[in-house]
């Protein structure tokens, strides 16, 4: 995958502060003001509601709205609209560079991180005659895009994408973003980088990201974690292999940056069906397969499930389940009222 504009800077050469500021000189006073207002353009960058603007002049939320659009348009037929389109056509080149279809979030993130400075850029899409904004709904976040078609193909993409993860479905970033460009069909060449594709995966409200960078459904702990016990099931997932619970709640602590005392990090293993207690505090997961229990417990699931056994046979698969020493083994079989020794020395349950 192309990664040239992945790692390209890409920077407005104009300040959008300017340009907005030319613009306002078209409109008389108060509809100047309603639109400052509106935006929030002035010198705080807070924007005010309709009611507040409508409090402020003894006029109807109605009428406000009224003026916002008259302004907005008389901006757009005005020859100083006119006069700033080199302005216009290199935003929607930079919207075009960061993949046509992006964000507002995003979008404003990447032009600058002063709010004020953002307020101005928005103004300049809203206004501007070539960008398209997309609402906030259910499924997707707000967006600004320059080609509707392509919007369309992202978000259908998008929703077959969801439709086909599983759950509780944890995907590295790198099996992410290949599964979502084999949804994107005659994609052009241009938006194949992995930033643009990530960008495109942001938009979606039913994906998200973990702290450990696996993608899943937005709506899976495994996603959206919530608690001690969802932190430990993706520090262990991640570790691959049991683990002690104090190096479980330090690896909360590094990761999450969440306080992990060490009793609770263990009182909530205990509770909690994911996890397993294989050795002496060393937990694993149980959908890697290990049987539930104490060692007792093991051992009569296993002859449960192959019949007679001789005792090295069964120390064998109690060890693949358990790290416990041999003898904790022998002893638990030595226990009448589960398990009975034939006379050729085999084991079987009482």
């Amino acid at each position: 995958m192309n990664s040239k504009i992945a790692t390209k800077t890409i920077a407005l050469s104009f300040n959008p502060k300017q340009v907005t500021k030319r613009l306002l000189t078209v409109l008389p006073d108060r509809a100047r003001d309603v639109v400052i207002s509106r935006y929030g353009l002035g010198t705080s960058f807070a924007k005010m509601t309709l009611e507040a603007i409508g409090k402020k002049y003894y006029i109807t939320r109605e009428r406000v709205r009224q003026i916002e659009n008259y302004s907005l348009s008389n901006i757009r037929k005005s020859k100083e609209y006119g006069k700033e389109n080199k302005f216009f056509d290199e935003l929607k080149d930079y919207i075009q560079k960061l993949g046509g279809v992006i964000s507002e979030h995003d979008l404003l993130n990447h032009i600058s991180k002063d709010k004020c400075l953002q307020n101005h850029a928005h103004f300049l899409l809203v206004v501007g005659d070539e960008f398209k904004k997309q609402k906030e709904d259910s499924e997707f976040k707000h967006q600004w895009h320059i080609d509707s078609k392509l919007a369309s193909k992202v978000q259908d993409s998008l929703r077959k994408l969801y439709a086909g993860l599983a759950d509780n479905a944890l995907i590295p970033e790198s099996e992410m973003v290949a599964s979502f460009l084999e949804h994107l069909k005659d994609l052009n060449e241009e938006y194949k980088e992995e930033e643009i594709i990530r960008r495109w995966l942001s938009l979606s409200k039913n994906l998200g990201k973990n702290s450990l960078g696996e993608w899943g459904k937005a709506s899976s702990s495994n996603i959206n974690a919530k608690g001690m016990r969802d932190y430990a099931f993706l520090v262990i997932r991640k570790h691959g292999s049991p683990i002690h619970f104090r190096e479980v709640a330090k690896a909360i602590e590094k990761i999450f940056k969440k306080k992990a005392h060490v009793a609770t990090t263990h009182n909530e293993l205990i509770k909690d069906s994911r996890f397993v207690l294989v050795g002496r505090g060393l937990y694993a997961l149980a959908e890697w397969g290990y049987i539930s229990g104490v060692v007792k417990d093991v051992i009569r699931k296993v002859l449960e499930k192959e019949g007679t056994l001789t005792k090295e046979q069964i120390i064998e698969k109690v060890l693949k389940e358990r790290y416990v020493k041999e003898n904790t083994i022998l002893v638990n079989l030595q226990n009448p009222k589960f398990f009975k020794k034939d006379k050729q020395g085999m084991y079987s349950l009482a």
